[in-house]
């Protein structure tokens, strides 16, 4: 038996890129950034594909900075570069779900810049 499942907590690198097809359906697609445990250390960065109702949340309401938390699984997507003819390939983490974390006001603030201090108002404990 095997077992493929992500879940990750971190901010989006960028806005989403979303594009629609003539079946009705959409994607959208961003980067991630994970924190490692040392603040000393570079995040990890995640491609992230989300499909149908999940990709019009982040289409609406996902912008560069935001805190997300997502549950889903790794694929690796292939292709053939067309300048070298070689192949290439990227591991990308499909969204089967998506939560929006931090507060209306984190998100925006986020979305303006990364500088903001939270209050004390703000701290949930």
């Amino acid at each position: 038996m095997g077992v493929n499942s992500v879940t990750l907590v971190g901010r989006a690198g960028r806005d989403p890129e979303v594009r629609y097809f003539e079946s009705g359906s959409m994607v959208a697609n961003l980067t991630m950034a994970v924190n490692r445990r040392s603040r000393d250390d570079e995040p990890d960065w995640f491609n992230l594909e989300i499909w149908g109702k999940q990709a019009q949340v982040a289409a609406d309401y996902v912008k560069k900075g935001s805190l997300l938390g997502i549950i889903g699984s790794v694929k690796l997507d292939r292709w053939t570069d067309r300048n070298s003819g070689e192949e290439r390939s990227k591991p990308v983490v499909r969204v089967d779900r998506l939560e929006l974390l931090g507060s209306k006001r984190d998100n925006q603030e986020a979305a303006g810049s990364f500088g903001g201090q939270a209050s004390d108002e703000e701290i949930p404990f």
